[in-house]
């Protein structure tokens, strides 16, 4: 059975017990893939964005400048390791030296690596691979997208605003493309669904440098170096490059 098939199955109710167990251990398999790989990446900072912008669309060029600034503070630039956005700031990384990982997704279409990668791991589930992609990072920044960008953006959202993570900075990059998206973040303030210190949580600008500016002065004021915390353990095989 193809890997599509596999989670239309996985989603569509009940399973023998059989069936629901060997979806667990894959879950498990996914999860152990990414610690393994991702443990010595960081600290990142994780950018969200369309795959389907090619490399000479405003967005993709944006990204790219983004990728080489959060860069040059320090920070790996961790993706969806597809192409669009993903690629843009995974390149710009790359392009001063900075360091570039990719949590990227088995998909029928449209996704694939992106060649600007210094490591990288492909995941079967979707949220076993928002989980990789929030867990490692110290800030997050939203680039113009699709459905999938809106899901990670606020999944990073719910997570801050219930307190399950640290009160990470987030930035909405381009004020025009997500003009109705911020329209709806405000109705949902004036209808009382989220609080008005919730919008305290984002950042929207048009600016590279008061994005840089931004998670920069977030990150101090947590106290949060940028110097990675763990040492290879030599029993696992582990290495920082591994």
């Amino acid at each position: 059975m193809n890997n599509t098939l596999e989670e239309i199955k996985f989603l569509d109710g009940p399973q023998s017990r059989w069936e629901d167990f060997k979806t667990t251990i894959r879950t498990v398999i996914d999860f152990i893939k990414g610690y393994r790989t991702l443990h010595f990446a960081g600290p990142c900072v994780t950018v969200f964005g369309s795959a389907r912008f090619p490399e000479t669309h405003p967005h993709y060029i944006k990204a790219q400048e983004i990728g080489r600034e959060i860069a040059r503070l320090g920070f790996t630039i961790m993706t969806g390791g597809g192409p669009g956005i993903m690629e843009a700031a995974n390149r710009g990384a790359k392009e001063v030296n900075g360091r570039s990982v990719g949590c990227n997704i088995e998909l029928p279409f449209e996704q694939h690596e992106n060649p600007y990668l210094d490591k990288s791991v492909t995941i079967k589930y979707f949220f076993v691979r928002k989980t990789l992609l929030i867990k490692y990072s110290y800030a997050f920044i939203v680039m113009p997208g699709g459905f999938g960008t809106l899901d990670e953006l606020f999944e990073a959202l719910t997570l801050i605003q219930t307190k399950k993570i640290k009160n990470f900075p987030i930035v909405i990059f381009d004020k025009t493309y997500h003009q109705n998206l911020i329209e709806y973040i405000d109705n949902m303030k004036t209808a009382g669904t989220i609080s008005v210190e919730d919008l305290d949580l984002i950042l929207i600008t048009d600016s590279v440098p008061d994005t840089v500016a931004h998670i920069k002065k977030a990150i101090e004021n947590f106290g949060l170096g940028y110097k990675q915390k763990f040492k290879p353990l030599r029993w696992l095989f582990e290495n920082e490059e591994s």
